[in-house]
């Protein structure tokens, strides 16, 4: 009996300890580090001006916007012998802009392009090729019906046809009545038609996680789920073209930044950095981090005006 009761303390006492720590603050000193070039080229063939940004990277608990880097040259150069120079902005220190002529878009399917980035006397350069994408069939809406758990919820869902040939990867961007769900947990990645390379998910439909992530998830104060979408509600899917490497690197930006928090956190992947496809044409030189993609790109919206819009069951 006095064994349980010692037992019984211990563990009060263990559990008070693992309580308590939980509630401490900790302010951790990290190590400084020089500021290093950080080369953010997204670029796509929508009609739009392409925008190419350079900034430097800081401490982490700064709070600040990253400076831009400024003076610097910029320019893209296909395969074809196309070139795309971008200018500097007379108004976003940083941001570099090509900006396309009537019914001009940048690049072409399958042409292999090269980004030169000279700044601060130093060259950098990257590698990419501009892959293709699947035209979006359509959008279509369905009922969840309500349960004890979650009130009535109204749900989009994207149909497109990866092609035969595998290898194919994608960025898939959902807007919410014109507004980009830009969450951590709104990256919608896809290879071929379904998560990972190995899968055999071509040649069909995307698979039904992949087409129905479209859909924002939100909460009340009572923690139920709020419906994704309601009568009156516009949702614009686009499709963009990754480089596998570029897939890779989209895939480790998701792990390191939606993360699981409070306990689950113990388990989860550790931090770390991400991978890079830039590289100073002098190994000895200063280093620079970022990515460079060309995408193609394919879209399609469709605002849901009444009930009469909901898909029936089979």
């Amino acid at each position: 009996m006095r064994m349980n009761n010692l037992n019984k303390a211990i563990a009060f006492l263990f559990g008070s300890i693992v309580l308590f720590s939980c509630e401490t603050v900790i302010d951790p000193t990290l190590q400084t580090a020089d500021p290093i070039l950080v080369i953010d080229a997204w670029v796509n063939n929508k009609s739009e001006p392409q925008v190419i940004k350079l900034t430097k990277t800081q401490s982490y608990f700064d709070q600040t916007l990253p400076p831009g880097v400024a003076g610097a040259q910029v320019i893209v150069e296909g395969s074809d012998g196309s070139a795309y120079v971008f200018t500097e902005s007379a108004t976003d220190a940083g941001q570099y802009i090509w900006t396309p002529g009537m019914d001009e878009a940048f690049g072409q399917t399958g042409v292999t392009y090269t980004l030169t980035v000279t700044a601060e006397g130093e060259t950098y350069r990257s590698i990419t090729r501009m892959g293709r994408v699947p035209a979006i069939d359509s959008i279509t809406f369905r009922r969840e019906e309500a349960s004890q758990f979650i009130d009535e919820l109204f749900l989009a869902e994207f149909w497109a046809f990866d092609p035969a040939e595998p290898g194919d990867t994608y960025w898939i961007k959902t807007f919410k009545n014109g507004q980009l769900l830009n969450k951590p947990s709104d990256l919608n990645l896809a290879y071929d038609a379904g998560f990972t390379r190995g899968g055999n998910f071509t040649g069909a439909y995307f698979i039904a996680p992949i087409r129905t992530a479209i859909n924002p998830f939100d909460q009340d104060e009572n923690d139920r789920f709020l419906s994704p979408y309601v009568v009156g509600d516009s949702v614009y899917v686009e499709i963009h073209s990754l480089s596998e490497a570029s897939f890779d690197f989209l895939t480790q930006v998701a792990i390191q930044t939606d993360r699981p928090g409070g306990f689950s956190e113990l388990f989860a992947t550790p931090l770390a950095n991400v991978s890079s496809n830039v590289a100073n044409v002098n190994p000895a030189g200063k280093k620079a981090v970022g990515f460079f993609n060309v995408a193609s790109v394919s879209g399609l919206g469709r605002k849901f005006l009444s009930l009469d819009d909901l898909m029936e069951e089979d």
